[in-house]
């Protein structure tokens, strides 16, 4: 299956406009946002776990990137509530499960291959730090050979300069309203620039809190098996 597979297009979609489609296992559903493969693929989604659902133990041999959006995600190793952060380099394994119900936005296949530190980070008690321009606040979640992930935070009528991503930036938009001279992204949107795009973001009065990966497109990703 092939969904968003240029990555030399520009991708913009509100993750409420994809429609869920079941997982293996049931009360476990996805949208979809881009995919590279079947069941095993390069993937980007937001999954969604019902009440009491939960998966067999399994492996990430391509390892798995999580943000919790909402609800309380859990494996035998915790239990991690909306905003945290959690990275499951290639190789390890868990048996996932949500006791109340979660949603999670979801990226497997995307590790290097020496990426092997697992991240768990409570982003609702770590620290900022200033941006680079007044009004912008970073928090770093994520950095190796070159991809970088932090989330940001805008406040009201914030604006940057015009700038260039060589390496491609994917954003998903979990607060407010971001917008740069291409459009407006309300709270849901997910996009992806791919290399060398440019653009001058800047938020009105709402303010936004995204999450940004840059550096991503054609990075040396561990290889799908076959």
């Amino acid at each position: 299956m092939n969904l968003n597979s240029d990555f030399t297009a520009r991708v913009v979609q509100h993750a409420a406009d994809a429609a869920w489609t079941p997982s293996p296992l049931p009360g476990v559903d996805r949208r979809m946002l881009d995919r590279v493969g079947d069941e095993v693929a390069r993937a980007t989604s937001i999954v969604r776990y019902s009440a009491g659902s939960r998966f067999d133990e399994h492996v990430h041999h391509g390892g798995e990137e999580i943000l919790v959006l909402d609800g309380v995600f859990s494996d035998e190793h915790g239990d991690y509530p909306a905003g945290t952060y959690l990275r499951n380099p290639p190789g390890t394994r868990h048996a996932p499960f949500s006791r109340e119900g979660c949603t999670l936005f979801v990226k497997l296949w995307q590790f290097a291959a020496g990426d092997l530190t697992p991240v768990r980070i409570a982003t609702s008690t770590a620290a900022w730090r200033p941006g680079l321009v007044p009004g912008l606040s970073v928090m770093p979640l994520h950095e190796y050979d070159g991809v970088s992930t932090a989330l940001v935070r805008w406040a009201p009528d914030t604006r940057f300069d015009m700038h260039v991503h060589p390496g491609g930036e994917e954003i998903l938009v979990l607060e407010g309203l971001f917008q740069d001279e291409e459009g407006d992204y309300p709270a849901g949107t997910w996009l992806r620039n791919p290399r060398w795009s440019r653009h001058t973001p800047f938020t009105g009065p709402e303010g936004a809190l995204i999450y940004v990966k840059v550096g991503a497109i054609d990075a040396p990703f561990m290889p799908l098996p076959g």
